[in-house]
C-alpha cells in the first residue's frame, strides 16, 4: 500500500519524524529495482512532503541508489539471465546499450522522457561502462526531471495552482516532442553505437 496510495504514504512518513527522509529514499530506491511502482507518483511526493530542494535531494539520493542497485544486479546475472526477464521488443529496441560505454549515451538516455529507466539501469549494468562514470551520468541525466516533478509536488502542497500549471505547460511543450520522437532517437543512438563498434 505505500508504493500505491500517495495518500497513505505521506500521512506514514509525517507520522514517522526524522525518519520520513530515510523512508523516502528506500521507497525511491526500490521503485527503480521494482519496475511496477510508479516513480513520478515518489517523484511529485517528494516536493509535496519534503518542499522543492530537501524532496529533489532526497529523491535524487534515492534514485541514485536504486539506479546502481539495478546496475550491480544486471552486472551479477549477466546478459543471459536478463535477457529472459526482458520483453523481447524491449531488448530489440535498447539490446544495443550492453555494448555501449559513452558517458554521452548514458546521459541522453536517462533525459529522454519515456524511456523505461528501470531497465536501461540493468542493461547497463552488462555493459563495458565503468560503474562511477555510469553512476555520474545517470544521476545528472535524471536530474531535470527530477527537479521539474518535485517542483510540481512543492508548488500542490503550497496550492500555488496557477505557477503549477504554468509549470507542467512548459514542460508538457518541451517533453512532448521529445518523447514523441524517442523511438527515433534511440534508433539514431543504436545507430551510433554499432557504427561506434564497427569502427573499433
Amino acid at each position: 500500500r505505500l508504493f500505491t496510495d500517495r495518500d497513505y504514504l505521506r500521512d506514514t512518513l509525517q507520522t514517522w519524524g526524522w525518519r520520513a527522509p530515510v523512508v523516502f529514499i528506500v521507497v525511491q530506491a526500490l521503485q527503480v529495482i521494482v519496475s511496477p511502482i510508479p516513480g513520478e507518483a515518489t517523484g511529485i511526493l517528494g516536493g509535496f512532503l519534503f518542499g522543492l530542494a530537501l524532496g529533489f535531494v532526497y529523491s535524487t539520493v534515492g534514485l541514485t541508489l536504486g539506479t546502481m542497485g539495478a546496475f550491480w544486479i544486471g552486472r551479477w546475472v549477466g546478459a543471459r539471465l536478463l535477457r529472459r526477464y526482458v520483453a523481447g521488443h524491449v531488448w530489440e529496441r535498447l539490446g544495443f546499450i550492453v555494448e555501449a560505454e559513452g558517458a554521452i549515451l548514458a546521459f541522453v538516455i536517462y533525459l529522454i522522457p519515456g524511456i523505461p529507466k528501470d531497465i536501461v539501469s540493468y542493461l547497463f549494468g552488462i555493459s563495458p561502462m565503468s560503474a562511477w562514470v555510469f553512476a555520474l551520468v545517470s544521476t545528472l541525466g535524471r536530474m531535470p526531471g527530477t527537479w521539474i516533478l518535485s517542483a510540481q509536488g512543492s508548488k500542490t502542497a503550497a496550492g500555488q495552482y496557477v505557477e503549477l500549471a504554468l509549470l507542467t505547460a512548459v514542460v508538457a511543450a518541451l517533453a512532448i516532442p521529445i518523447y514523441y520522437y524517442r523511438h527515433r532517437i534511440v534508433g539514431w543512438l543504436r545507430r551510433a553505437v554499432t557504427q561506434s563498434g564497427n569502427r573499433a
